[in-house]
């Protein structure tokens, strides 16, 4: 959705008559500052041993306690920032206020969310404002969630779990928000709340608190609460041992054999949510809220295309987003039929998912129809330029199921060219280029959540291989970023999946460019010019001490890459370069077909070229090769609805930080060793 601190231009989505929205939505602002250094622990154990005296103090098994933090937040602290949804510490303790605001996506701009120029031309009805993809003014301060405001003027109990832990401990909320200690004494007091308010003694035995885990979910289901509680044995299970944000060494001893008393939940209370009409695996909560398709006249509708998917075409691509706002607010734009759309959201707290079109439809959320005819969009609670507006574990461990099952279905490589964020889509022509989205930006953890998806970024060939796979340490790699909050103000240090490349092997050189964008490169965290990601394939061009050159944008691009710290691993596969005797081929955002494979009826489309060659000598990782492809769904009825498939076949290589096409006539395909 609509990514906040962007620089002036067409990259965001907007509606018709956003004032009203906001008009009817509570903003709950992300509070409280960052704990000051002083704070940090002061040994490598403190953490754990506040973990002990925590569950020793209120009489929770420690084990429980700690898996529980861990799916909250991993165990780290954030420094006392808040995340996506007002929640501290390593118990994620939510605090948030409600308040009246005026809009939160302010902006102008352009750019079709749909990408696709035979419906926006037909006529001037097809591209009104609510069918823009729209810039947003950065706002004075951090973006926030918004909610619907209930009928009874109360948030959800999933956003207001800190206050109730401070009644709870007489601890003050600034030291829940701030003291990790603080923090964790208060998870285990709402803890031991649950399993008392349950009639549950507070036993020594981690199978008798299923039920207290499930509500600690603050999920306001049963189903998604189950999934919750699941998801914390299954850590206790496996168990778990990492180093937090803040250098401190935390470990859970594995139980294989426990087998928590699942019964408890018939008395937690919880309402049960329907599922059907969702497609989810049975492993996530999901329900089935959809978005409409209607008609405006004058054959103008909204706000995705009925299809017949995979049949025709296929669903080659799934599209990673972050929402840019909170969960209820979120639902209401969905909803909206002015409003564009996507296939599922999914939300912070307790990763429950909500579906809102069919796999089988055309949702529009991508802003390259190509790619959304072809693809699954999934909106992540989250804000981009909100570093510290952390993704809670719960949501990576939810989408990644959710990814896994989508991917099983339809047959979809689990790679950084199939797994897409929404920074990795391609404009569909040269003009689109500069408008396209940046979320879910650098934060978002690739290696992480391909971990989860059981598909980890490892070396594939020896250290002289012709290819790496970017791979950084996620925490330890932290790049300098602008745009946070407030235009121009420098970004807290944060951990990132970003690798930033320069045009000599030297940090004070240049940004590589992008000469697409139209301006020069800068560190802002909505550029994407001069910036790799976790996962991302690419030839080597260079080597020199610890540094090494790829092939990036048409150009020679350089990342520092200490074999003591490597940012990079060596990878096997294809890569194409320009056939024999030429110069450079044209590149694209979109694999269409050929002028003479259009049937009578549907208009021929352009092959628009992107500002980008691929010049003779350079070389590009394959992602596969696929026929140009063409889904006509220009009208509200679907009888006229049809699927246009070439005989001219493309390539989609990683060409620079998004994906692009090449026509494999122009290219010879070779493997990387070559």
């Amino acid at each position: 959705m609509r990514k906040s601190a962007a620089p002036p231009g067409p990259h965001r989505r907007t509606r018709r008559a956003a004032g009203a929205l906001a008009s009817a939505a509570l903003v709950l602002p992300l509070l409280g500052a960052a704990r000051p250094a002083d704070a940090a622990p002061r040994s490598a154990n403190s953490l754990q041993q506040a973990f002990a005296a925590a569950a020793a103090e209120y009489h929770v098994p420690q084990s429980v306690l700690l898996g529980v933090s861990y799916l909250q937040s991993r165990w780290d602290t954030h420094a006392g920032a808040p995340s996506v949804t007002g929640g501290y510490g390593p118990m994620h303790l939510t605090d948030v206020r409600a308040a009246l605001a005026a809009a939160p996506h302010r902006g102008t701009g352009t750019a079709n969310s749909r990408g696709d120029a035979a419906r926006t031309g037909r006529t001037a009805r097809t591209a009104p404002a609510a069918r823009t993809s729209r810039s947003a003014r950065p706002p004075a301060q951090a973006p926030a969630p918004h909610v619907r405001a209930p009928s009874s003027g109360r948030l959800p109990a999933r956003l207001t779990t800190l206050p109730r832990a401070a009644k709870l401990t007489g601890l003050a909320a600034e030291a829940l928000r701030t003291d990790p200690a603080a923090n964790i004494a208060g998870g285990a007091a709402l803890l031991a709340d649950a399993q008392r308010r349950l009639g549950e003694p507070l036993s020594a035995d981690p199978a008798d608190w299923y039920g207290a885990v499930a509500r600690f979910s603050g999920a306001d289901d049963a189903a998604t609460a189950a999934a919750y509680a699941n998801d914390v044995y299954g850590v206790l299970r496996a168990g778990e041992r990492r180093t937090t944000d803040a250098g401190q060494k935390v470990a859970l001893a594995a139980r294989p054999g426990l087998a928590p008393r699942t019964a408890q939940l018939r008395g937690t209370g919880l309402r049960h949510v329907s599922a059907a009409g969702a497609e989810c695996p049975s492993t996530v909560s999901c329900e089935w809220i959809p978005a409409p398709y209607e008609q405006f006249g004058d054959n103008d509708y909204g706000n995705h295309d009925v299809a017949d998917r995979p049949a025709s075409p296929d669903i080659d691509y799934l599209v990673v987003h972050d929402t840019e706002g909170g969960w209820d607010g979120v639902l209401t734009m969905v909803q909206d039929p002015t409003y564009v759309s996507w296939n599922y959201s999914l939300r912070a707290t307790d990763g429950h998912v909500a579906q809102h079109v069919k796999a089988k439809d055309v949702a529009w959320h991508s802003g390259n129809w190509y790619v959304n005819s072809k693809s699954i969009g999934l909106e992540h609670e989250g804000f981009l330029s909100a570093p510290d507006s952390w993704y809670t574990e719960a949501m990576y461990r939810s989408s990644a199921r959710l990814v896994k099952y989508l991917a099983d279905r339809y047959d979809i490589p689990l790679d950084r060219q199939h797994v897409l964020g929404h920074d990795n889509v391609p404009g569909p022509t040269a003009a689109s280029v500069s408008g396209m989205h940046t979320d879910p930006g650098p934060f978002w953890d690739w290696r992480h959540y391909f971990e989860l998806l059981e598909a980890p970024f490892t070396a594939t060939a020896d250290g002289g291989g012709g290819l790496v796979t970017i791979r950084p340490d996620y925490a330890a790699n932290r790049p300098v970023y602008t745009d946070c909050a407030a235009r121009r103000q420098t970004c807290a240090a944060h951990g990132s999946s970003a690798v930033r490349l320069y045009a000599d092997h030297d940090e004070k050189s240049a940004l590589i460019n992008d000469v697409g964008q139209g301006s020069g490169p800068t560190e802002g965290l909505n550029d994407t010019s001069s910036r790799v990601s976790t996962g991302q394939q690419y030839a080597v061009a260079d080597r020199w001490g610890d540094w090494t050159a790829i092939w990036y944008l048409g150009q020679k691009a350089w990342f520092e890459n200490p074999a003591a710290r490597p940012t990079a691993v060596p990878a096997a596969g294809q890569v194409v370069t320009p056939r024999d005797g030429v110069a450079s081929v044209p590149l694209y955002g979109r694999a269409y077909p050929e002028a003479s494979a259009y049937p009578a009826g549907v208009p021929v489309q352009p092959l628009s070229a992107l500002p980008y060659k691929l010049p003779k000598g350079q070389r590009y990782v394959v992602g596969g090769k696929v026929p140009g492809e063409y889904y006509y769904a220009a009208t509200f009825a679907t009888g006229s609805h049809r699927l246009v498939v070439g005989r001219e076949q493309y390539y989609e290589i990683q060409y620079g930080h998004r994906v692009a096409f090449v026509r494999a006539s122009d290219v010879k395909a070779m493997p990387s060793a070559s």
